[in-house]
């Protein structure tokens, strides 16, 4: 039996509008968070070589919530996963907080929230948010506070001894979002964590992220497949095209700080959205 959330009072955390407003990259940065140039990846293959990702240039500096889409295989995990050190570019240039990914990594200057929440099933909610921490090997108080503290602002206070098979889905991920901030990195990676989650769970959760991001103020990278999900989310949409993935545009979502979800019908919301969808098509036609 799962334990589900309760759809009027669950939320990730407790930012207002103004804290959406202040979570905006300021500007004047002396770097990139994320800068890539020239970025090329080829996968070596017994059937010949995949041609993933080619020439992307792209800079994402401190704050941004940005959304990469595209269609399925078109590069936007991969390059989320060079980001993160977990593949190597074959050509070009990539720096993470102004040092190259591995480097970044050594550091845990990044959180990663997969698709599916990856939780281990014999350990209870604290254990599996903890578990980077006892990697790290900070001490077991330190541990429970700081992993007590992510879970509070996940909104999972009380869940703390359940274990994941307890827990709705969305719950789930809530749990894997708050271990990937347990360490409080400066980035937060997210592969459509959303994906597998039906739409109902998944606007909910939309709008807990956007609190979320608001009180934490970290700078996301965030994959998706859905347009209003980027929009609804986003600063700015990075549009990539068919493998080899390229950037077909880069769309700036100038939407107001505080988001309903009401407002996907609004004509702004409609004119950003239909921009990210003739971004894809040219993407296609570029192929034809």
């Amino acid at each position: 039996m799962s334990v589900e959330s309760d759809g009027n009072q669950q939320t990730f955390g407790r930012g207002t509008a103004a804290g959406v407003e202040a979570a905006r990259p300021a500007s004047g940065s002396a770097y990139p968070v994320i800068a890539t140039r020239n970025l090329s990846l080829t996968f070596e293959t017994d059937d010949g070589p995949v041609y993933a990702l080619s020439k992307v240039d792209l800079s994402i500096h401190k704050g941004e919530f940005v959304s990469l889409i595209g269609p399925s295989g078109c590069g936007k995990t991969t390059l989320l996963r060079v980001i993160a050190d977990l593949e190597q570019a074959t050509s070009g240039d990539i720096e993470v907080n102004g040092v190259p990914p591995q480097v970044a990594r050594t550091r845990r200057d990044y959180g990663y929230v997969f698709q599916a929440p990856a939780l281990y099933p014999w350990r209870t909610v604290i254990g599996n948010v903890m578990l980077p921490l006892e990697i790290i090997g900070l001490p077991r108080a330190e541990r429970h506070e700081r992993a007590r503290a992510q879970l509070a602002l996940v909104n999972l206070t009380g869940f703390e001894k359940k274990f994941p098979w307890q827990l709705s889905g969305g719950m789930q991920q809530r749990a894997s979002i708050a271990r990937a901030l347990s360490f409080d990195p400066e980035l937060l990676l997210m592969d459509e964590p959303f994906g597998a989650l039906d739409e109902i769970v998944r606007d909910k959760l939309n709008g807990q992220l956007l609190k979320l991001w608001a009180e934490t103020r970290k700078t996301v990278v965030f994959v998706t497949h859905s347009i209003p999900e980027a929009v609804f989310l986003s600063t700015r949409i990075v549009v990539m095209s068919p493998r080899p993935g390229r950037i077909i545009d880069v769309v700036d979502c100038d939407l107001p700080a505080d988001r309903t979800l009401d407002m996907r019908e609004s004509p702004e919301f409609l004119k950003i959205a239909h921009r990210v969808r003739e971004g894809l098509r040219a993407g296609h036609s570029y192929d034809d």
